[in-house]
């Protein structure tokens, strides 16, 4: 059976491969049950999870997220089939739309109808995970296979998507395996993001799906300075359409509004409301001094081993 949360926490991308594959054994042997990477302006995710996770076993390895615009569904597949490949099965394959200014102003692609390309880009990755070819001819995406991808003796991965509205979290659990959220406050998951995708997973027959999240941590002594270097860290969020919309659910002004702070004891409490609000996947973004760091690490250790 499933644990009722399981735990993890964010990779350092920007560390050097061996450093990151360091920093992967020491979340295994803590007891983690996830690993993330970002996929922002550094590394690969896919590639360092296969090249990582490879050296590394005993741990989930998810992408949080990665964004489609950039990659054909088949091209993602077969990138995803070949991490399973490399790390015995182990991807939770997390993936997004990413935002207007990224898609549009970086990469000169046309963020018209974003849902409708996600649910496009689903219809054909979906069954390429599952071995199944696939004939797509939508508005905004085309694929069209004429065998099964042959990449053998793997599993398709969970696919999360990162879904924060009601037409994405509605499409997310009528066809993916859940979706995983950052900058979504306990309260919106309770209220919004876990009732909506589990009402549409079960009206389509589905199993239940995997809600992870992502947010802000700090075990600290000092809870306004942790405020100060979140809200510093994180300041881009609030300007992005998604993200503001989510503060604005939650009724919060800033990201530390909805990071969990405080002592061991406070913290703890923030992860066991989470967990009854309906997250089944908890991904820690640690923030703060090295003492913080390592205060926060190690409590993340206690309650993985715990459940």
């Amino acid at each position: 059976m499933a644990k009722p949360l399981r735990i993890g926490s964010l990779i350092d991308v920007d560390r050097s491969l061996p450093d990151t594959v360091a920093q992967l054994r020491l979340f295994a042997e803590s007891g983690l049950d996830l690993a993330f990477a970002v996929q922002i302006f550094g590394p690969d995710a896919l590639t360092l999870l296969a090249a990582a996770g490879a050296q590394v076993p005993g741990i989930a390895l998810g992408t949080g997220v990665v964004p489609v615009y950039p990659r054909h569904p088949m091209m993602l597949a077969q990138q995803a089939l070949t991490v399973q490949l490399a790390t015995g099965n182990r991807l939770i394959l997390g993936i997004g739309l990413s935002h207007q200014v990224v898609v549009e102003a970086m990469w000169g692609l046309s963020f018209d109808k974003p849902a409708q390309y996600m649910k496009e880009y689903l219809a054909a990755l979906m069954p390429l995970l599952h071995g199944e070819t696939v004939d797509v001819q939508g508005e905004r995406v085309s694929a069209r296979t004429f065998q099964p991808l042959d990449v053998r003796d793997v599993s398709p991965p969970p696919v999360l998507v990162a879904a924060l509205g009601t037409t994405m979290l509605k499409l997310a659990g009528r066809v993916a395996d859940g979706t995983v959220t950052w900058m979504t406050g306990t309260r919106t998951i309770e209220s919004h993001v876990a009732p909506t995708i589990r009402a549409a997973a079960e009206a389509a027959g589905r199993p239940a799906p995997r809600v992870g999240v992502s947010l802000p941590v700090s075990v600290t002594a000092d809870v306004d300075a942790a405020r100060d270097r979140i809200n510093e860290e994180f300041s881009i969020y609030p300007n992005l359409p998604s993200y503001k919309a989510m503060l604005d659910k939650e009724g919060a002004r800033a990201p530390a509004d909805i990071a969990l702070l405080g002592d061991e004891d406070a913290v703890t409490a923030h992860i066991e409301h989470l967990a009854g609000a309906g997250a089944t996947d908890f991904v820690a973004a640690v923030v703060g001094t090295t003492e913080e760091r390592e205060r926060t690490f190690a409590l993340l250790s206690e309650i993985a081993r715990a459940h």
